[in-house]
């Protein structure tokens, strides 16, 4: 870790334990206290010394817990709000409306926030049962303090009961929901909220403010789960793609601060900064982002960061390497810890302020000697010239700095020059020699200074140790991976062989006991720590761009190699499942066999531990990715297990995805239901991972489920490839599996005409069965639709006028009853909305364009239709789990 500098101030908290983190905050605390002598007679801190306890108690004390009682979010402070809570179906999952009350607004924000609607931060005011014209009307300009007595008229009453906080009937402030929300989450959901704020180009909470307990939370784990993608450009040599956490590289950093008063937004001013002149962005949040928002009451001394990160678009990049930004919300002076922390990791940081008054002097004066570069945007006060100018002319060789780092911007400067002119001085402390940290190594510093961080719970860092033992070791490890067929012979002699005399061994025995910790905590840790443990050594180099979902369809030569994947397949968390599958499978083919007594099972526990991750959210192989096999007795003993475990509630329906690469079908229904199915070309899945998705049970008897079992699908091959080597019977046979399985299956298209041939030969079959389920076919990526909703047209096209490929599949399998159509074959009403055109996922380029309004409000329309047709009935009746226990053995 580079450098940080040293202040005079830093000295005494610099070497800190965790242990004394509040001895750390009361030493800065009184620090700044006594930078400002008599120039201010009270002073909100961020310190636990008892001077400031006895001075403000009951206004830092209530204002959090008020907040979180206007918010209906009291009772979560002891057992924290889960993700599985977050994601339940309920009532409103098929309403779109407007929060009624401040307690709906948690709710709304995270319902927007999981369908990736860019307007999240917008749902902050409560629209009132009142009719508006009924409510006074104030003016945009008028601001007016409201404060509320106490109701009680003794005089003895304390004055600090005074309430500033907004009533039922006014807008909270988004930092203020976002603030309450992430305090009242556990750290998985913390996680997930702000994975799906980076999807929507939302600046990221890193230091969480908590006034309450007198600790701010460095949000690292939190922070951990958001991988971006951006161009890598070396020195030397070709550019490529780089993947990876945003928590690990080392990059620039920029922080932005106000000292006392400043006439300029930091957040304006840093939107303006990371947006191209045609194409603004929003990323920090703002006042004048949404009309009528109230002051922040319990947010101040949050700390946000946000990344510029390069396409490889010379005409798009503003930089050409990652640069973070970091913008503390309020002064500079109530929330000194922050703003030390800031000058240890920041590269340099911008000071906006009106006045340089001897306090402020003295504030800076204590940086005397940090390595840190500062830069000042001043908005002078009339009147004040002389003594800024004064203050500052001594001031700077103090900080050893010079005027050029002296910007002026007033109402009559040029916005567009000055944004100009500081873009410029980022690119040049960026390309000199600076600073360069990642977030690993600013929570290093973050501890140091005494503030906690979320990564350092016990049950966090024993779950990591456990990681690090089990990846560790090599892919040989792993012995029962591919062919089915040889693994019962394979087993029989493993169960014969000392080491399995107890058990597996080695790696896999390490994978188990961490799936088998009797903390629940700790078990979801370790699944986390595990994917990206696997995650980073699968892919740390440079990649090509991924090509497009037209170029996967034929190509003269490319029939030969359509049945070989094009790359070995990374090592992940499904390959240990799978390990433990194959030798629950073998076993029980063994004990059939009568080679085994039952008594003697060692692996009948499996399918119970397996169930543990379908439970704590994460996606279960189905269908083995490489063979393209169903492991039938795997396969059902987690579902006996799952009817075990659901109990009076085990009405199922099963909904899946089906379709060719690229067209978004894991994405799709990751943010129609707030999922974990893998994304992208590399990592989508290959075989088939099913999630599962509880209904609540106010609403379950109204839905007609307690469940709902989602399936994702490996892309099918789609054109002329689909024919070429025994690849394509395998996806006919996984196409028929999983459509029999299904109350409603989503068919996602890369072409309008074309249909993937194994999914109609599937229909074929599944006919020829007496089994047809309702399905919807999503087209996406129309570059001329500019709004969600499918044509007449193109949907006559699709069901009556099938392509080629389509065609000839179709003919080949009823010659003698002659080609019908898609409409005949599935007794489709094109006006019933079975087609529907989805916008394209992104508004712009990547890595900086945010997820685009029309397809998340497609995306809700079609889940708003999926579960009415639930409700009403329209879909195949719901199942109970030994229903599809049969299912998957017939089929």
């Amino acid at each position: 870790m580079a450098s940080s500098g040293h202040s005079d101030v830093g000295e005494v908290a610099r070497e800190v334990k965790a242990s004394e983190r509040g001895t750390a905050v009361a030493i800065a605390d009184l620090e700044w206290r006594e930078m400002e002598g008599d120039d201010c007679e009270f002073h909100y801190g961020d310190g636990t010394n008892e001077a400031q306890d006895s001075d403000f108690p009951t206004v830092e004390r209530s204002r959090l817990q008020d907040m979180l009682s206007l918010l209906g979010l009291e009772t979560y402070q002891v057992q924290k709000l889960s993700l599985q809570d977050a994601l339940q179906i309920s009532s409103d999952s098929v309403r779109n409306w407007a929060p009624q009350a401040p307690r709906d607004l948690p709710w709304t924000f995270l319902r927007k926030l999981q369908a990736l609607n860019a307007e999240a931060r917008n749902s902050t005011t409560v629209v009132p049962d009142t009719p508006p014209d009924a409510r006074p009307v104030e003016k945009e300009s008028q601001v007016e303090e409201i404060v509320y007595w106490d109701t009680a008229d003794d005089v003895s009453a304390d004055i600090y009961s005074f309430s500033e906080l907004p009533t039922p009937d006014t807008p909270v402030n988004p930092l203020d929901l976002l603030c309450a929300l992430l305090l009242s989450s556990d750290s998985f959901l913390q996680q997930e909220i702000v994975l799906k704020m980076s999807l929507c180009q939302f600046a990221l909470p890193l230091i969480l403010p908590d006034s309450e307990n007198h600790g701010h939370t460095f949000l690292l784990w939190a922070l951990r789960g958001v991988t971006r993608t951006w161009w890598a450009q070396p020195p030397r040599g070709v550019g490529g793609l780089r993947e990876d956490s945003v928590v690990l590289p080392r990059a620039p950093t920029f922080a932005f601060v106000r000292m006392e008063v400043s006439s300029n937004s930091k957040s304006q001013l840093l939107n303006a900064l990371l947006s191209p002149g045609h194409r603004p962005r929003a990323c920090f949040w703002h006042r004048d982002l949404s009309v009528g928002t109230g002051p922040r009451e319990i947010a101040d001394g949050l700390v946000e960061i946000s990344w510029f990160l390069p396409s490889g678009r010379e005409d798009l990049d503003l930089f050409p390497e990652p640069v973070a930004f970091l913008n503390l919300r309020g002064d500079i002076g109530s929330h000194w810890l922050q703003f030390k922390l800031l000058t240890e990791v920041s590269s340099a940081v911008f000071i906006l302020t009106d006045n340089v008054s001897r306090k402020e002097y003295k504030l800076l004066s204590s940086m005397k000697g940090s390595a840190t570069k500062c830069y000042f945007i001043l908005s002078p006060c009339r009147g004040k010239r002389n003594t800024n100018l004064r203050l500052l002319g001594r001031l700077l060789p103090v900080l050893r700095v010079d005027h050029s780092h002296v910007l002026v911007k007033v109402s009559s400067t040029d916005s567009a020059r000055f944004v100009h002119r500081l873009r410029s001085i980022v690119a040049h402390v960026a390309r000199s020699p600076c600073r360069r940290l990642s977030l690993e190594d600013m929570a290093h510093a973050a501890r140091k200074l005494g503030l906690r961080v979320d990564e350092d719970s016990e049950e966090c860092q024993r779950a990591k140790a456990r990681m690090e033992r089990v990846t560790g070791a090599t892919r040989g490890a792993l012995r029962l991976q591919g062919d089915p067929g040889g693994t019962a012979a394979q087993v029989d002699r493993e169960l014969r062989q000392a080491p399995w005399a107890g058990g597996p061994a080695g790696v896999l025995q390490d994978f188990i006991t961490g799936l088998g910790s009797p903390s629940p905590g700790e078990k979801q840790y370790f699944l986390r720590w595990m994917e990206w443990g696997l995650a980073w050594a699968a892919h740390l180099r440079p990649r090509q761009p991924p090509e497009p979902a037209a170029a996967l369809r034929a190509k003269p030569g490319a029939a030969a190699d359509a049945s070989e994947p094009s790359r070995p397949e990374p090592l992940a968390l499904e390959h240990f499942l799978r390990e433990m599958g194959q030798l629950y499978e073998a076993e029980s083919c063994l004990v059939e066999a009568g080679k085994l007594p039952a008594g003697q099972r060692r692996f009948a526990h499996f399918p119970g531990l397996a169930l543990e991750l379908l439970l704590t959210g994460l996606p279960l192989e189905l269908v083995d990715g490489t063979t393209l096999s169903a492991p039938l007795r795997w396969v059902t003993g987690l579902l006996k297990e799952l009817h075990a475990h659901l109990g009076r509630r085990s009405r199922l329906v099963v909904l899946s995805a089906l379709g060719v690469p690229g067209t978004g079908k894991s994405t799709l229904l990751n943010t129609m239901f707030g999922l974990r199915f893998a994304t992208g070309r590399a990592r989508g899945p290959r075989g088939a991972f099913m999630q599962l998705v509880t209904v609540a049970e106010s609403f379950s008897q109204d839905l007609g489920c307690d469940h709902i079992l989602v399936i994702d699908s490996g892309g099918l091959i789609a054109g002329a490839l689909a024919t070429a080597g025994g690849r394509f019977e395998l996806e006919v046979s996984l196409a028929t599996l999983i459509m029999g399985l299904s109350n409603v299956t989503v068919v996602t298209l890369a072409d309008t005409r074309d249909i993937p041939p194994a999914v109609l030969q599937a229909f074929l079959r599944l006919e020829k069965a007496g089994h047809m389920p309702s399905y919807q076919f999503v087209h996406q990526n129309l570059r001329d639709v500019p709004v969600p909703g499918p044509k007449p047209r193109d949907r006559w096209w699709l069901l009556e006028q099938p392509g080629d490929v389509s065609r000839a599949t179709v003919q080949a399998d009823r010659q003698a009853d002659g080609l019908r159509t898609l409409a005949e074959l599935a007794f489709c009403d094109p006006e019933k909305l079975h087609v529907w055109h989805i916008p394209s996922l992104w508004h712009g380029v990547p890595p900086m364009a945010a997820v685009s309004l029309g397809y998340s409000e497609a995306i809700f329309e079609l889940k708003r239709c999926l579960l009415e047709n639930i409700r009403n009935g329209l879909s195949n009746p719901n199942r109970s789990v030994q229903q599809l226990i049969e299912l998957v053995r017939r089929l």
